[in-house]
């Protein structure tokens, strides 16, 4: 194995230090390599590292968005709510990051910004903000799906005389709105998050939506000891139903039937009582047409914007909120407590900004094609360039040079979202193509890990350096992917899974939504077949090809 020092040569270089980076490194040490983890923020989290907005909030439940690599950590951590805070998340990481003593292998406030393969030796080099740079065999990346805020731009920004903040780069320190005149510009899962918390202090809050987006109430409850034993001696059996589930989360009963196959009053029941439990998963699993029947989609989409609708008081409000442009579940499904009463207060107004589009940011506030909101705050909940953004904000280069981001100009191409022709050795965790962001993002950063190293394993045992998948094979997936995809409504819906909210990018379905649950077994089927769709080599070998 590689020499670990610190002038950088390491068997194994992870960027990135929130779940998948963080599990990635525990398990390549466990394996015997030497590893060396690149993080831009200054300690451990990941995107709950940066996403310190107020109301941030995990939307699965905290035992489920949790490792399952450890039964003494499952056993001694408690969760304080069903579902956790980002306070909480990030403490449960700097906990696993003490209690593995993760932190030595990591190098925080570093940002890479290249890595290139060298086809005579078989490694990669990796650079970093601060001009060094460093070798490794393998290049894992643990750069996240949601980690390159966006932030759109807005002729006059610059000129704004008072404060302004992304959600995805909050301040460290508290942020007091008590008394101040705020605008949230975005109403996608952060901003319904926090636009509630912010009401709470503003003197003033002008909420500016494009788009409305189905929301569910959260339900979110405290869990005393009596409901956290319960979990506990409940764990293997929830981590073994996870494996099997199309979301990677389990505790939720499959559907068995259509929404169509019920009458109205049994639909109504089914959607009230799953409304009541709360939680996003619940809710779509009421039928098991929800996300690839239209009319059956309906009638859940009907059954929220009626709730919208008995919230909001006033009429006009209630009509601007009801989502009418995307099927439910379609876009990223929220959860939420009090976003819709909020609007009930006399001091939030929502402007309809689809109507009357935002002309320019002005030094005294917002305007509109139609009126001039003075604010002393600026709150952009506007999202990521996700799944892809963090990865094409990198220059990586392949054989021959290969920019993968001229390689990915036209869409994301990867095997099994793991790999992609061309990056030898280059591991995606969650990348384009895999369940990602349609799963329990834990889950899937574990079963790719796992991957990982059974990848590493086998290059062991056949005396091979180097592993890559093959064309066809990557042709084939992309297209299976695609399959998928269009059998479903996913596409039907202007989201970020799509690109669609980063001017410019090919807008190509990104996740694979066939289930984890049908994702694993693929995988599990490829390595039983000897890794079928890649091929290994000797890093000579590759030199002389």
């Amino acid at each position: 194995m590689a020499q670990q020092d610190n002038t950088g040569t390491f068997d194994a270089i992870v960027v990135g230090a929130g779940f998948g980076g963080l599990y990635a490194l525990h398990k390549l040490r466990g394996a015997g390599l030497t590893v060396r983890v690149f993080e831009a923020g200054s300690d451990v989290g990941g995107t709950w590292f940066w996403n310190r907005y107020p109301g941030a909030r995990c939307d699965v439940d905290s035992v489920a968005y949790s490792y399952s690599f450890d039964e003494n950590l499952q056993q001694e951590w408690n969760w304080p709510e069903r579902f956790s805070t980002q306070a909480d998340i990030l403490a449960y990481q700097n906990h696993v990051a003490e209690r593995f003593d993760l932190r030595k292998d990591i190098r925080f406030n570093t940002r890479v910004t290249s890595a290139t393969f060298d086809e005579g030796t078989g490694t990669w080099t990796v650079g970093t903000d601060d001009g060094k740079t460093y070798k490794s065999k393998f290049c894992v990346m643990a750069t996240g799906n949601l980690s390159l805020p966006r932030v759109p731009d807005f002729k006059g920004l610059e000129s704004f005389k008072g404060r302004w903040f992304h959600t995805g780069q909050w301040p460290h320190e508290p942020v007091d709105f008590t008394g101040r005149r705020v605008g949230v510009i975005g109403t996608g899962s952060s901003g319904i998050q926090a636009i509630p918390i912010i009401a709470e202090q503003a003197s003033q809050l002008y909420v500016f939506q494009r788009t409305a987006n189905f929301s569910l109430a959260a339900q979110n409850h405290a869990l005393d000891e009596e409901m956290r034993k319960k979990q506990k001696a409940g764990y293997s059996q929830l981590r073994e139903e996870a494996q099997g589930t199309p979301f990677g989360i389990g505790g939720h009963p499959p559907p068995t039937k259509s929404a169509l196959d019920d009458t109205p009053e049994a639909r109504e029941a089914m959607y009230e009582k799953n409304w009541k439990m709360g939680g996003s998963v619940r809710f779509l699993y009421s039928y098991t047409d929800l996300l690839t029947n239209k009319a059956a989609n309906d009638t859940a989409a009907d059954f929220v914007r009626k709730k919208i609708r008995e919230t909001v008081k006033d009429p006009k409000t209630a009509e601007l909120l009801c989502p009418n442009t995307h099927p439910i579940g379609a876009k990223r499904l929220c959860l939420d407590t009090n976003y819709y009463q909020t609007y009930n207060l006399p001091h939030v107004k929502l402007v309809d900004v689809r109507a009357n589009p935002i002309v320019e940011i002005t030094p005294k506030g917002v305007k509109t094609t139609d009126a001039d909101y003075e604010v002393d705050d600026i709150v952009f909940a506007t999202g990521y360039d996700a799944i892809t953004g963090a990865l094409r904000d990198i220059d990586i280069r392949g054989r021959d040079g290969l920019a993968l981001k001229e390689k990915w100009s036209h869409g994301p191409r990867t095997y099994l979202g793991l790999m992609t022709v061309g990056f030898p050795n280059f591991f995606i965790l969650t990348g384009p193509g895999s369940p990602s962001v349609k799963s329990n993002m834990v889950v899937a950063n574990e079963q790719h890990v796992n991957l990982v190293l059974a990848h590493i394993e086998n290059l062991r045992k056949t005396g091979n350096d180097i592993v890559e998948p093959v064309p066809q094979a990557e042709d084939e997936w992309v297209e299976h992917v695609n399959q998928v995809a269009n059998s479903t409504l996913y596409p039907t819906a202007e989201s970020w899974y799509l690109g669609s909210n980063i001017p410019g990018k090919p807008r190509v379905f990104m996740p694979y939504v066939g289930g984890f649950h049908k994702y694993r077994e693929k995988c599990e089927q490829i390595v039983a077949e000897g890794f079928r769709g890649f091929k290994t080599s000797r890093a000579q070998e590759t030199a002389k090809n």
